[in-house]
């Protein structure tokens, strides 16, 4: 698949269509974290939620291993839409990185009381280098969030 193709199949993703986006990811899946680049590249373009909110979940498996993805994340927290920051916090709890320390404090004080919420869950997961923390807000050890089979 040439770049061309990779950049026509990822502005599809801006759907509201939930099939057209699964058939749409199906294709570029096999691309790996080659992929990334795209996504965060159509992210400020994507003018649907449903897009942008599909556009940072499929980045979430490659936080750790990827730069793009975690500037992706980065970008997607000032989202207008509270379901894509929550992705974006998930991409950062997921990098485990604490360089995301910053931008996720910032959230904290958010009007949206579920964006501060998933801002201080993020930076729980991150102190603790424990992914399962963002979605295992009590630390159970009875919730995990598999991301990466």
């Amino acid at each position: 698949m040439d770049e061309g193709q990779i950049k026509a199949l990822v502005e599809r993703l801006d759907t509201k269509d939930r099939a057209v986006e699964e058939s749409v990811w199906d294709q570029l899946r096999p691309l790996g974290a080659a992929v990334v680049p795209y996504l965060a590249e159509f992210f400020p373009k994507a003018k649907k939620l449903e897009g942008r909110r599909a556009i940072v979940f499929h980045a979430i498996n490659y936080a750790r291993t990827s730069e793009a993805a975690f500037r992706l994340g980065v970008a997607a927290l000032h989202d207008r839409a509270t379901i894509v920051r929550h992705r974006a916090c998930g991409v950062l709890a997921y990098s485990l990185r604490r360089d995301a320390l910053p931008h996720l404090q910032a959230l904290t004080v958010h009007e949206d009381q579920k964006t501060a919420d998933d801002a201080r869950a993020a930076i729980d997961a991150i102190r603790q280098q424990n992914h399962h923390y963002f979605v295992d807000r009590h630390h159970t050890g009875q919730t995990f969030w598999v991301v990466n089979d």
